[in-house]
C-alpha cells in the first residue's frame, strides 16, 4: 500500500461525541477525523475534554451520543478490551511497568504466550518482542530487568507493549512529559517510524512546540468541545494558543533580579544512602536567598526526590539543614512545615490531595496542627478565597478533588501551600501536565511570591521552565551537583547535555 493511499483513508472517526457528568457536559458534539498513518494531535486546556474523549475511544466510558468508527466500521466499546481487539492502545503519562520485572515480563503481562495451553512461552514472546522491537526501531532488550533503563526506554516498552497486542492505532498522553530534548528527538524518530509502517498516532501535549514540530494535523479542544482542526504547517504556536485559551503563548521569563542577602535555606555536606549501601545524594551543598528561585535540572532518578525528602524530613540523611538559620535536621516533617517550608509534591494525586474529600479538607491537609479540633469555618473560608485568588475552576468547595481537572488540582495545591506566607517553597514539578493557561497561572503566582521575599527550590523536568523561573541553576547527576549553569545564558540543548552527562570526561 502507497503512502497516498494511507493518507487518503480514515483510521478514527468521531462523531457528534456528547458525555455528560452530574452537573457538567465533558463533550459537546465532538468531531474528530484521524488519517491512517498519521501523527494527529490533540491541544486544549485541562478540563476541555481531552481526556474524556480518550476514555471513551479507549473503552474506558461509554459516550451519550455521537458514533465512533474504526476503519470506517461503527464499534461500540464497553471495556478497554474491546478497543485493544480493535486494534487501539494506550500509552499513560504515567508509565504502568512492574520495576522488579524484565522487559519481556512487562510486555506479555496479561497476555502471556502458552504452549499447550500450559506453559509459558517466554521464548516465542522473546522473538515477538524483537521481531516488533526491531521492524519499528524500539532498540528494547526483553531481558533487562525496568528498573535498570531510563526513562526514554522505559516508554519505548510502554508502546511496545500496545504493538505487542496489536494495536495499529496508538493513543499518547503526555508522552514528553519526562524526557530531556534528545529523548524527545529520539521518541519522535520513533514515532515517525510507527508512521512509515501504518501505525496512526494520536498525540496529547500540552507542548505546543513539540506538536508543531511532530503532527501532521492539530484538533483543538475547548470546553468541550472542537473548535478548530488546522495544518501545523500554517499555524504559529501562538495561534495556536489563543485558539486554546484565547490568549497568547505564556513564557516563563523573569529577568528581574529580586535576590537578597538573607538566607532562607542552607545545606550543607547531604549525604543520602540506601539499605545496600549505595550513595542517593552525595555532599549536596547550596544555599537559596529569600527572594530567590533556585532550580534544580536532571534526569529524573538522580536524586531529587531523595533531595526533596531529605530537606521535608521524610527520609533519614547525614549534613546540615538550616532554615533561617536555625537547624531542623532533628526537626519532624510537621514541625519544618509550620516553621514556614511549603511543599508542592510532584505527584498531586498520590502526594498531594485526598481525591475522595472535599477541596475544603484538602486545604488543611499538612496544615492543620491544632490538635482534634479543625477550624471547619475558617477552612471552608480560606478554601473560597484560594478558589477566587488561584482561578480554581469547580462548581462549589464541597466537591471532591477527584472531580477537577488535573490543572485545577494543581492550583489549588499551589494556593494551599502558598498561603500563610512560607519562608520557602519546594516546587516539584509545578506545572506538570497542565495546559498553558494554569501554566501561565502558576507562573505569574511563582513570580509574584518571588518578588515578595519567598526562596523557592524549583525541580523540573520542563528545560524551559528552569532557565526562565530560575535565578540560579545546578544540575543533579547520579546524587552529585556536577554543574552550575547561568540561566541568562545558558540553552535547552546545552542544560539536556549536563544533565545527561554528555561530556563530563572531555
Amino acid at each position: 500500500m502507497g503512502e497516498a493511499e494511507i493518507s487518503t483513508q480514515t483510521a478514527v472517526a468521531l462523531d457528534g461525541i456528547t458525555k455528560r457528568f452530574p452537573g457538567v457536559v465533558a463533550n459537546r458534539d465532538i468531531h474528530l477525523s484521524v488519517a491512517k498513518g498519521h501523527i494527529h494531535a490533540i491541544v486544549g486546556e485541562n478540563g476541555a475534554g481531552k481526556s474524556t474523549l480518550m476514555k471513551i475511544l479507549y473503552g474506558m466510558q461509554r459516550p451519550d451520543e455521537g458514533e465512533i468508527r474504526i476503519d470506517g466500521t461503527p464499534v461500540s466499546f464497553h471495556t478497554p478490551g474491546d478497543a485493544i481487539a480493535a486494534g487501539i492502545g494506550m500509552v499513560h503519562q504515567h508509565f504502568m511497568l512492574a520495576d522488579n520485572l524484565t522487559v519481556l515480563e512487562n510486555v506479555v503481562l496479561g497476555s502471556e504466550p502458552r504452549r499447550g495451553g500450559l506453559a509459558l512461552d517466554f521464548a516465542a514472546a522473546r522473538k515477538k518482542i524483537k521481531e516488533i522491537s526491531d521492524a519499528y526501531g524500539l532498540d528494547v532488550d526483553p531481558d533487562v530487568l525496568v528498573e535498570d533503563i531510563g526513562v526514554g526506554a522505559r516508554q519505548r516498552v510502554e508502546i511496545l507493549k500496545v504493538l505487542y497486542r496489536g494495536a495499529r492505532i496508538l493513543i499518547l498522553d503526555e508522552p514528553t512529559a519526562v524526557l530531556v530534548p534528545h529523548e524527545v528527538d529520539e521518541l519522535f524518530e520513533n514515532l515517525h517510524g510507527l508512521v512509515r509502517e501504518g501505525i496512526t498516532i494520536i498525540f496529547i501535549s500540552h507542548h505546543l512546540d513539540e506538536v508543531l514540530k511532530v503532527a501532521d494535523a492539530i484538533t483543538v479542544i475547548r470546553r468541550g468541545t472542537t473548535v478548530a482542526s488546522v495544518d501545523p504547517k500554517s499555524v504559529t504556536a501562538r495561534q495556536l494558543a489563543e485558539l486554546m485559551v484565547g490568549s497568547e503563548l505564556p513564557s516563563p521569563e523573569t529577568r528581574e533580579s529580586t535576590v537578597t542577602d538573607t538566607v532562607a535555606l542552607e545545606v550543607s555536606g547531604l549525604t543520602m544512602g540506601n539499605d545496600g549501601g549505595r550513595l542517593l545524594l552525595e555532599d549536596i551543598s547550596f544555599t537559596i536567598h529569600k527572594g530567590e528561585v533556585l532550580g534544580i535540572a536532571g534526569v529524573e532518578g538522580n536524586g531529587q526526590a531523595e533531595l526533596v525528602e531529605a530537606i521535608m524530613g521524610i527520609r533519614a540523611s547525614t549534613g546540615a539543614v538550616r532554615l533561617s538559620g536555625a537547624d531542623i535536621g532533628d526537626w519532624s516533617t510537621l514541625r519544618r512545615r509550620e516553621a514556614g517550608i511549603g511543599y508542592i509534591p510532584e505527584d498531586r494525586q498520590r502526594h498531594g490531595l485526598l481525591l475522595l474529600a472535599p477541596l475544603w479538607e484538602n486545604r488543611i491537609l499538612g496544615h492543620n496542627s491544632g490538635g482534634i479540633w479543625i477550624d471547619r469555618k475558617g477552612a471552608r473560608a480560606d478554601t473560597q478565597r484560594i478558589v477566587e485568588q488561584y482561578d480554581v475552576r469547580t462548581p462549589g468547595i464541597d466537591v471532591d478533588a477527584a472531580a477537577l481537572s488535573g490543572g485545577n488540582q494543581q492550583k489549588l495545591i499551589v494556593g494551599r501551600e502558598m498561603s500563610g506566607d512560607p519562608v520557602l517553597l519546594i516546587a516539584s514539578h509545578p506545572t506538570r501536565g497542565v495546559d498553558v493557561g494554569a501554566q501561565a497561572a502558576i507562573w505569574d503566582h511563582l513570580r509574584s511570591a518571588r518578588a515578595a521575599g519567598l526562596a523557592v527550590l524549583l525541580i523540573s523536568a520542563d528545560l524551559d521552565e528552569l532557565i526562565g523561573l530560575s535565578d540560579t541553576l545546578k544540575v543533579l547527576l547520579r546524587g552529585k551537583i556536577v554543574a552550575d549553569v547561568d540561566p541568562a545564558n545558558v540553552t535547552p540543548e546545552q542544560l539536556g547535555s549536563a544533565m545527561t552527562g554528555a561530556g563530563e570526561d572531555a
